[in-house]
């Protein structure tokens, strides 16, 4: 069984406060519907520009990758810190993501009955293949990981379930971008150039429609030392009957052992079939 690379068109959005050089986004502001709370959009904002390699942000640094006026920035981390979405730092008059957002974090994990599906299999395949083996959805800019089973003691990524690693230079997220219609594929790209160099533009147009090709031909995508330079991975999506989620697969190892001809032999033809066990138990509804 294979799964539709097809899924639900989505909406288009235009995105307040962002130049070709910013890389995060304030929010996604959609003009053709009146019932969408602009300040809440940018409060969330806000918290995704927290990750996992920076983890404590002051108004400044926040107003700089939102785009936001300083004085914004102010009332909405004082808004989210009252709530318990943020915790104020008066060592270092910065902020951390609170309670809030872990609890937050924590319900909808707990809540996706893919994950307790998938992992077992997941982990029997790491073990086998000796190999960091994710699940990971699209968020904003990024891809974040659900699920993480390592199989290898020695070679052991350093990457938690909640962090966000980019699209186009990993194996998960060019598979979720393969995974998607042409016309939304189009949209993703105008979308995701406003936050690329100018100059950088023509490799990102060219990994990405290698990544597409990849897909096509194996129906598995690579990162060979794009996102690190000492790890090779596949990736393949998973798509929900109603074609309204993406989610995805990867499996990642050293380069001495994941080599490229063991990922199309072997590795990627395994992850897929993970994938097509994980959808038939689910029914493909998650």
């Amino acid at each position: 069984m294979t799964t539709d690379p097809r899924p639900a068109k989505v909406k288009k959005t235009r995105l307040a406060g962002e130049t070709a050089h910013t890389s995060h986004v304030v929010t996604e502001i959609d003009d053709d519907d009146p019932d969408f709370v602009s300040a809440i959009g940018r409060g969330f904002a806000l918290l995704r520009c927290f990750k996992h390699n920076t983890k404590v942000l002051g108004n400044k640094e926040l107003a700089e990758l939102t785009g936001l006026p300083k004085s914004t920035v102010a009332r909405l981390t004082y808004t989210l810190t009252k709530l318990g979405y943020l915790e104020f730092l008066p060592t270092t008059e910065k902020y951390s993501l609170g309670m809030g957002a872990l609890t937050l974090g924590q319900t909808y994990l707990a809540g996706l009955d893919v994950r307790e599906v998938a992992h077992p299999l997941m982990q029997a395949l790491a073990n086998e293949v000796g190999a960091t083996v994710t699940l990971g959805a699209h968020h904003g800019q990024d891809m974040v990981f659900l699920d993480i089973a390592h199989g290898n003691q020695v070679f052991m990524m350093r990457v938690a379930v909640g962090q966000r690693v980019p699209h186009n230079m990993t194996a998960l997220g060019r598979s979720y971008i393969a995974a998607l219609s042409e016309e939304e594929r189009e949209a993703f790209s105008r979308d995701y150039k406003k936050r690329v160099k100018p100059g950088d533009w023509p490799q990102v147009e060219a990994v990405t429609q290698q990544a597409i090709k990849d897909y096509e031909k194996y129906g598995f995508c690579f990162s060979l030392g794009d996102w690190r330079e000492d790890v090779y991975a596949c990736g393949t999506p998973m798509i929900s009957n109603d074609r309204s989620k993406i989610l995805a697969f990867s499996c990642s190892g050293p380069i001495h052992e994941m080599t490229r001809k063991r990922l199309i032999g072997e590795v990627g033809p395994r992850l897929m079939a993970l994938r097509d066990r994980v959808h038939a138990t689910l029914g493909g509804v998650f």
